[in-house]
């Protein structure tokens, strides 16, 4: 790729008004008109540079396209108009991406949430919406957010990574991925926990792909992220509530539409909320090998996430344990240690103690080496497997 021509400071800024107050059409040919009546040098180069930049002002993702279309990102990240942040797989990493000031961020946020079809503006100052490419953004506009508007961009890989290419990169080891491949063919229910960033989706997604051929899977998603390579898929996606605050469809009740759709595999893209309750209701009626993902510290933590997800819909604590113990055979838990790769450190399976709570006991742990550490449940493990 070649490098960028360097545009004099404010050159964009003077053309675009000039444009703006005619009312012109932005090609080549107007942009050079506009250069000459200002007085400015009228290159090819010039020219094109100063188109480009204005289109991706206007149609694209501004100073921010160039990263967005580099091959391994998976977010982006905007902190005022001085901090640009990038993440190709191995971290957050400074980019020398600058804008001209918090206005031309907060332009460029409000003109992707338009895109999205949301409003973005100082009576609502953030926004959480998925673009036509598929592209995941969330921003919040300063005095809110410091030192200024924030853009947050999760970047979805056109074919997702297949279990063997995750094992390639060290994201599960050669055994784990026998293992993965073991609890999909023999239709265990399970939830893949880990923080934000860690993969879940990835995971989850190349564990569908694993899916027999024959089935049907239905996902509910809040945001639509997963793209099994998988060749019978429906997606049901959640809906906010639209500016006169009706239209909503919550992610609960997606799920008991898809119940009513014949899935052979029900997913849960992230189990953020009361529709938890649904899912171990499936899960419990004949539903099996459903997933999920679900935000987490630990494998141990699962059961108290759950629990506390259940609750707000007048599920007690000793019903959600009881459901959760179940309904779900098996817990993948994934970790990034530092700003190292994400990767799969445990496999654990729910075990309900005498007074009907449930804790987690790991089964197999994977170290960052690639070793693997026998855990105490994992004739527990074998034993879903086998039945």
């Amino acid at each position: 790729m070649s490098a960028p021509v360097p545009l004099a400071p404010g050159l964009v800024d003077v053309i675009r008004d000039r444009l703006a107050s005619t009312g012109e059409q932005l090609t080549p040919q107007r942009v050079a008109e506009a250069l000459r009546a200002s007085g400015r040098p009228v290159g090819d180069e010039t020219v094109l540079a100063v188109h480009e930049a204005l289109r991706s002002d206007v149609l694209g993702a501004g100073p921010l396209d160039p990263l967005l279309r580099e091959p391994g990102v998976t977010d982006v990240l905007v902190n005022g108009p001085d901090q640009v942040w990038v993440d190709r797989g191995a971290g957050l990493e400074p980019t020398g991406v600058r804008f001209a000031d918090d206005a031309a961020v907060r332009r460029l946020a409000q003109r992707l949430a338009a895109g999205g079809g949301r409003r973005l503006d100082d009576a609502t100052p953030y926004v959480d919406v998925r673009l036509a490419d598929g592209t995941r953004c969330h921003a919040v506009l300063s005095p809110l957010a410091r030192p200024g508007t924030a853009i947050s961009l999760r970047v979805p890989r056109p074919a997702g990574w297949s279990l063997d290419e995750l094992a390639a990169h060290g994201a599960v080891g050669r055994r784990g991925a026998q293992l993965l491949r073991r609890i999909v063919g023999s239709r265990l229910s399970f939830l893949v926990s880990g923080g934000t960033g860690t993969g879940k989706t990835t995971l989850l997604a190349a564990l569908l792909a694993e899916v027999d051929p024959a089935h049907r899977l239905v996902l509910v998603e809040d945001s639509s992220e997963l793209r099994p390579d998988h060749p019978h898929v429906v997606g049901l996606e959640s809906r906010t509530a639209n500016i006169e605050g009706a239209g909503e469809i919550p992610m609960r009740t997606l799920v008991r539409q898809a119940l009513r759709m014949r899935p052979d595999r029900l997913v849960v893209g992230e189990v953020r909320g009361t529709e938890v309750v649904d899912l171990l209701a499936a899960l419990n009626t004949g539903h099996e090998g459903g997933c999920g993902t679900i935000h987490a510290n630990s494998a141990l933590d699962v059961p108290a996430r759950v629990e506390a997800l259940a609750l707000p819909a007048g599920l007690a604590r000793d019903a959600a344990h009881s459901q959760f113990a179940s309904a779900i055979d098996v817990v993948l838990h994934l970790a990034r240690e530092g700003s190292g790769p994400r990767r799969l450190t445990q496999v654990a399976v729910p075990r309900r103690g005498p007074d009907g709570l449930v804790s987690m006991a790991p089964a197999v742990s994977f170290t960052s080496a690639g070793g693997v550490v026998e855990g105490v449940a994992l004739e527990d493990l074998a034993e879903r497997l086998e039945r």
